[in-house]
């Protein structure tokens, strides 16, 4: 099957797209709001390494109908985000962040997840992760339609510092464990994956 995908709907190319590319990582991002209460939370599975020098991550955060969301507009106004890696312990909780809400309203109500402050960010982090990336915003990039329209926006975030649980972390080879993170991953629609068998394939010199 071939298609052209200039000459099919911006739903089929997501579909494809999503359903092509798996599994994805996820970004639990929590980012703080303009009025410097509300805590705003979001799964996105458009994200991945950039560069290790500087340690970059990208997020593509999709519009709807043109209007940005929450943790874009936060990201930008603020300059920080918190990013958590999905274990499978809270996956559940983390879907139901995933509603669309208002701006001063706080999808962590929808949960039983827990915040908690870390010195030197005003954004507060998940508790609950095994893996945070407390983040700044190094830039923001606007995706545009042929129609001219911004659809997605392309977050560029800068790691500051790394906090891993000492469940998942090997201190004498600085090794992260997957075994004991119980990843969860993106795939299409509603559906999701755990890491599953590893094997190993040796670089060429």
């Amino acid at each position: 099957m071939q298609f052209d995908a200039d000459k099919i709907s911006p739903k089929q190319n997501y579909k494809f797209l999503s359903g092509a590319i798996i599994p994805r990582p996820i970004a639990f991002v929590t980012t703080l709001s303009e009025d410097g209460k509300t805590v705003n939370a979001a799964p996105f599975s458009f994200f991945n390494v950039v560069s290790s020098d500087p340690p970059l991550v990208s997020i593509a955060v999709q519009r709807a109908d043109g209007a940005e969301k929450d943790t874009a507009r936060n990201a930008k106004q603020k300059g920080e985000l918190m990013i958590h890696i999905v274990s499978e312990s809270f996956v559940a909780e983390m879907n139901e962040t995933a509603a669309r809400l208002k701006p001063d309203e706080s999808e962590l109500e929808r949960t039983s997840l827990h915040l908690e402050r870390v010195e030197g960010f005003a954004t507060p982090e998940i508790k609950e992760a095994k893996i945070k990336l407390r983040a700044t915003l190094e830039k923001s990039i606007a995706i545009q339609n042929d129609a001219g329209l911004v659809t997605a926006d392309l977050l560029l975030a800068r790691i500051v510092q790394y906090e891993f649980s000492s469940d998942i972390f090997d201190e004498e080879k600085e090794y992260i464990l997957p075994d004991f993170l119980d990843v969860v991953s993106r795939l299409s629609g509603n559906d999701y994956a755990r890491l599953g068998e590893r094997y190993t394939i040796r670089r060429p010199d």
